[in-house]
């Protein structure tokens, strides 16, 4: 199988050259595109100068090779650690948050409705990951500081150690890191979707460009200031930060919804109802406003014979028709006091029960680090994850940006502690929704002198799995409403199918390749987790529906309603073949060796599913 037919991740690049070969293949010259022929074709719409307003740094160039560096890992299950594996629709991914994003580009590319990121604020001892593919192992350790001139490891896990002090390219490693990251992400958003990243002072600056040029800048929604801290530190050098960011984009600006943060009992309780109004209770406005024209201003003699004048430096906030129609369906309000300015009546039952988000979120409003740090332990104990987020900060996005009528997906590929997870089997608890949920966390080693080692934690994943698992129990217990407390874990890991590399030092060392190439099946591979990979390579998602059937003591899988029969067995049949026809799938995708050398067996089968107009694969 090689890297860029069936086994291999989605590569936007190819479907855009093949798009532009299509439509505009005046633009190539000898299959390169033609930057002379492009500009011509799209005139002025084209800037080939050098001098434009933007971000470069050290290797962002290579940020589009790891971007188009294709993958061919897959994601293997693992039930043991699931919970509700055949019925939930969360999903729990461990590893490295950048091949898994690859990985899910064909089942959730333009699918998921809201993505949030907690990444590493890159403040001098954040870990990073290095994404250089190209050097050596030991080269690439080297390069990031993970192993000293003797080859000594003095980091761990895969990360850099990024400090200011010791790496001229402090800044351009964390965006080396984040670039393909969001780029990717980007790609999974649906057209009404929106991102939102966690950042503080140290990058924000920086992130905000690279996300004016990912996701462009007229998508860029606001910069929200959240007050993560309710205590001054005394003990800061200079100032005592108490704010972290959150900025936030959309896929297309124009096609979101935006709900809004729902109004509390304080907000409505300024609704009255001094004169027992049928309709309920009322918000008063003033019938005059700040600004107008001179030409607007009027007098106005109501009903009851009240002659009303704006006052002086003010001007009609209606005009004479309309206030008249308030005035004839009793929405002007007198008061109690002689000559009191007349009010208009705006009922509560009449206005949404949302309002527009600030920018700028206190504590009270979206929660604190302080009470971010007692919802954890108090679900695992003290010490075991640094400063992970509240829950009513993502507990607000989830509620104002997604709808709870609809499945939509909440994807978060730098999970941590789970917050993200905890907020949406929340959300889903409080207003009925049924949104689903993605978390992506790499299995970051835990330090050995930290509280959560002790308490037997060895990764990050390993946390925020059981972190989920704890908050979902405390969930059901106490409520009755129904959640999907469950997720399914998967574990990135490499293809179960041998990869054909095509380089040979000679002939005998190709033979022994074809040789080993007849089962492309890598030895010891489950089933399962074969399926899981077709499942994913085919553009299904993970939750998928999977049907096990069998026929004449051979079990097959239908998955998606019927739309695509999988057959993993080592044997196939004229007669399961022609079963399989019957039920008329539009794909069917089985394994080269259940024809056991049979090649006349495979071609009638071939023909006979080209016929019943049924895709064939064989892979």
């Amino acid at each position: 199988m090689k890297k860029n037919e069936f086994g291999a991740s989605l590569n936007k690049q190819e479907e855009i050259l093949s798009f532009l070969k299509s439509d505009l293949p005046g633009i190539f010259s000898e299959g390169k595109i033609d930057c002379k022929k492009l500009k011509q074709t799209l005139g002025e719409e084209v800037d080939n100068s050098n001098e434009r307003y933007g971000l470069s740094w050290a290797g962002k160039n290579n940020c589009f090779n790891v971007i188009q560096e294709q993958t061919t890992a897959t994601l293997k299950p693992v039930k043991s650690e699931s919970v509700d594996f055949d019925q939930t629709q969360n999903v729990f991914i461990e590893g490295d948050n950048l091949e898994a994003l690859k990985v899910l580009q064909r089942s959730y590319y333009g699918k998921v409705k809201m993505i949030y990121i907690d990444p590493p604020y890159n403040t001098g001892g954040d870990f990073i990951y290095n994404d250089n593919f190209r050097k050596s192992k030991k080269d690439e350790m080297m390069d990031s500081g993970e192993l000293d001139e003797d080859g000594n490891s003095i980091n761990i896990d895969g990360f850099s150690l990024n400090r200011k002090d010791s790496n001229g390219h402090f800044h351009s490693d964390w965006l080396n890191m984040m670039y393909p990251r969001l780029f990717l992400a980007r790609n999974l958003l649906c057209q009404e979707g929106v991102i939102f990243v966690s950042i503080d002072d140290n990058e924000v600056k920086n992130l905000r460009m690279i996300m004016d040029e990912i996701f462009g800048e007229e998508n860029f929604l606001a910069e929200i200031a959240w007050q993560n801290l309710d205590s001054v530190k005394n003990d800061a050098k200079y100032f005592s930060d108490n704010h972290e960011y959150v900025l936030v984009y959309a896929k297309n600006k124009e096609g979101i919804n935006i709900l809004g943060v729902k109004k509390t009992d304080k907000q409505n309780n300024y609704y009255k109802n001094p004169d027992n109004d049928s309709r309920g209770n009322y918000l008063l406005t003033p019938i005059h406003a700040k600004s107008g024209t001179e030409s607007g201003i009027y007098e106005y003699t109501f009903k009851n014979g009240f002659k009303w004048k704006p006052p002086q430096g003010t001007y009609p906030r209606f005009s004479r028709e309309t206030l008249k129609k308030l005035e004839d369906d009793n929405r002007i309000y007198f008061g109690n006091k002689e000559n009191a300015t007349p009010q208009r009546k705006t009922f509560l039952n009449e206005v949404s029960d949302r309002m527009k988000l600030t920018t700028f979120w206190n504590y009270e409003f979206a929660g604190s680090t302080r009470q971010s740090n007692k919802e954890l332990s108090d679900l695992l104990g003290k010490g075991m994850f640094d400063n992970p987020k509240p829950v009513k900060l993502i507990k607000i996005l989830v509620d104002s940006f997604t709808i709870n009528g609809k499945e939509d997906i909440v994807l978060d590929f730098f999970s941590g502690s789970g917050t993200t997870a905890h907020a949406v089997m929340q959300q889903n608890l409080e207003d009925g929704g049924n949104r689903k949920w993605i978390c992506v966390q790499l299995p970051e080693l835990c330090d050995e002198e930290s509280e959560a080692y002790k308490a037997g934690y060895t990764t990050i994943a390993e946390i925020g799995k059981e972190r989920i698992r704890r908050a979902g129990k405390k969930i059901e217990k106490e409520n009755e409403k129904k959640v999907d407390i469950g997720f399914k874990v998967f574990k990135l890991d490499k293809s179960n199918f041998k990869i054909w590399q095509g380089k040979f030092e000679n002939t005998e060392d190709l033979l022994s390749g074809l040789e080993d190439f007849v089962d492309n099946v890598e030895k010891g591979s489950k089933e399962e987790n074969i399926l899981f990979e077709l499942i994913l390579k085919s553009g299904l998602d993970l939750n998928v529906p999977i049907e096990e059937k069998t026929f004449e003591g051979n079990a097959y899988s239908v998955l998606d309603g019927g739309r695509i029969v999988v057959y993993l067995g080592k044997q196939i049949t004229k007669e399961l073949s022609e079963e399989i026809q019957k039920a008329k799938p539009e794909k069917f995708i089985c394994l080269d060796g259940c024809f056991q050398n049979n090649d006349q067996l495979k071609t009638n089968i071939s023909l006979q599913m080209e016929q019943e107009k049924i895709d064939f694969k064989v892979i």
